[in-house]
């Protein structure tokens, strides 16, 4: 996570207090817009860079999205793998490793503030820090959550519809989501949303210890 937080940036009380207030009208009102986007499908490109700006890796893949908790993501460039919520269990299978780990979906939200697309609840969204900047959002973990990422930025379109994610990781790497052909608040066909575990992979099953 970043070393130093907008907030301890700030200098007096007050200004403390004008930031806090920020940050909540940009939390409610990227609340209040992802909470008309129902279901989403897209394809993406997807491009990581170092610290430096290197590329070091490019890829591509298609995801759908669905409220409560309901998530189809699949790269298939440079790597098959995916991702598949059905709003309880998620299932990440890497086809290369050939091995399957299944988590509990409300655990995603630890890990990555991406799965605050799919879920208004909020004790989830009280675990993260929201800014603006013109229609784009940053999502930042607050220090009690153990994320994965740094940050996570969502940036809409001129037709409002959400356009690219970028996601700095806790080494500093930037990956960056394009999204293309998307389609709102469709109708979804519900076995995207359900995963059947191939024969012959190894299975980490992390719901086991909860």
């Amino acid at each position: 996570m970043m070393k130093k937080t907008l907030l301890t940036s700030l200098i007096g009380l007050s200004s403390m207090f004008l930031s806090q207030a920020a940050f909540a009208d940009a939390a409610i009102e990227l609340k209040a817009k992802l909470s008309e986007m129902t279901t989403f499908k897209a394809s993406f490109n997807q491009k990581v860079t170092d610290q430096q700006g290197e590329v070091l890796q490019t890829g591509s893949g298609n995801l759908a999205l669905a409220q409560p908790l309901r998530i189809h993501w699949q790269q298939q460039e440079p790597d098959s793998t995916m991702l598949v919520s059905d709003g309880h269990r998620a299932y990440y299978y890497d086809e290369f490793a050939e091995q399957v780990t299944i988590m509990a979906s409300l655990n995603l939200i630890e890990t990555t503030p991406f799965v605050l697309l799919t879920t208004n609840a909020k004790t989830q969204w009280e675990k993260y820090q929201v800014s603006k900047t013109k229609d784009n959002y940053k999502i930042i973990p607050k220090s009690t959550t153990d994320s994965q990422v740094e940050s996570l930025e969502l940036q809409f379109n001129t037709d409002k519809q959400l356009s690219k994610i970028l996601v700095v990781d806790l080494s500093g790497q930037l990956t960056e989501f394009k999204f293309s052909d998307i389609k709102l608040n469709g109708t979804l066909n519900s076995d995207l949303f359900n995963f059947t575990i191939p024969e012959h992979v190894v299975i980490d099953d992390q719901t086991q210890s909860e």
